[in-house]
């Protein structure tokens, strides 16, 4: 299966700066509303820039009807497709979608079907206000490697406790 449509946003460059911060989410929907695709048979994605304030849809990309199993060559179009993506929000996965998203630093998510993006995306911007869970600070970890050594850099400028 391959990438059959990649829409992407235009926005206004004011708003884009202000979005530098945000981590990158992608939802299997095909509604653009809720959660209602498996990650392996997902027909679309739609990708969202997310900071403690604001969201904003990206991007939605559109993939052919897939078996829902005995084609793992499926599962490389959509990794490729959630490239600088932290986490994919789905209603299911299996373990070898999982096993292949890992090393891409994208967190897979299973939620309940029909769970609505909204609700998602406040629960997400909530923990980016009042502190991210273990997965959720090693991505933002990953984005920022820089401040992986911040206490290093400030001890090789003098600084001590």
């Amino acid at each position: 299966m391959s990438l059959q449509r990649r829409l992407r946003l235009l926005s206004d460059p004011n708003e884009t700066k202000s979005m530098n911060t945000a981590i990158r989410v992608a939802f299997a929907t095909s509604n653009l509303k809720e959660i209602d695709q498996h990650f392996g048979a997902a027909e679309s994605f739609a990708i969202h820039a997310i900071d403690a304030e604001t969201a904003s849809l990206l991007e939605v990309v559109q993939f052919g009807p897939a078996d829902m199993d005995g084609n793992e060559d499926k599962l490389d179009a959509k990794i490729a497709a959630l490239d600088g993506c932290v986490a994919v929000y789905c209603q299911a996965i299996g373990t070898s979608a999982v096993d292949r998203l890992r090393p891409h630093g994208i967190q897979p998510i299973k939620v309940a079907a029909r769970t609505p993006l909204n609700q998602l995306i406040r629960a997400l911007q909530d923990e980016l206000r009042d502190g991210p869970s273990a997965w959720l600070a090693r991505a933002i970890e990953r984005r920022n490697p820089e401040r992986a050594n911040r206490f290093d850099v400030m001890e090789s400028e003098g600084w001590t406790e």
